[in-house]
């Protein structure tokens, strides 16, 4: 059986590396033994400093705005799933929102983890997503049980 890509999006602007990280790997780690998983934060370990993501400004090679927003398209496009996390949103992420906007005229299949009272509560989230969890946990035991066509 095919093994499908997926995209892990999610919060970086106001977060720290750690706290980034920590999300991804909440996510990615399990979840790899299902599909194969790209994520934004691929080849960037050079920010393990930073204490609070800025949403512009940075200018390594792989981090400059036109880059990340490159890479990040690519990685979707290479991608027949996203799986967006805006659980615990305290901004808006313009970022997770432009992934899922490709990703929906792409016509991938979105996976949102969201709670009802989210920050991101808008019209455009909400129809752009396939389906909407309201936990991670709820949502990557779907895509668990999806990838393996369980019922």
């Amino acid at each position: 059986m095919k093994q499908f890509t997926m995209y892990l999006a999610g919060t970086i602007s106001g977060s720290s590396y750690d706290e980034v990280m920590a999300s991804i790997d909440r996510r990615r780690i399990p979840l790899s033994n299902f599909f194969n998983v790209l994520h934004p934060m691929t080849g960037k370990d050079y920010l393990r400093n930073e204490t609070t993501f800025k949403a512009v400004g940075y200018d390594n090679p792989v981090s400059t705005n036109r880059t990340i927003v490159g890479r990040d398209m690519w990685m979707v496009s290479q991608s027949d799933i996203i799986f967006a996390d805006l659980t615990g949103s305290k901004i808006v992420s313009i970022g997770t929102v432009c992934e899922m906007a490709w990703a929906h005229q792409m016509g991938k299949l979105v996976i949102l983890a969201m709670e009802k009272e989210n920050i991101h509560q808008h019209a455009f989230v909400l129809e752009m997503a396939d389906t909407i969890f309201e936990t991670v946990d709820e949502a990557m035991q779907y895509l668990m049980k999806l990838s393996s066509g369980a019922r």
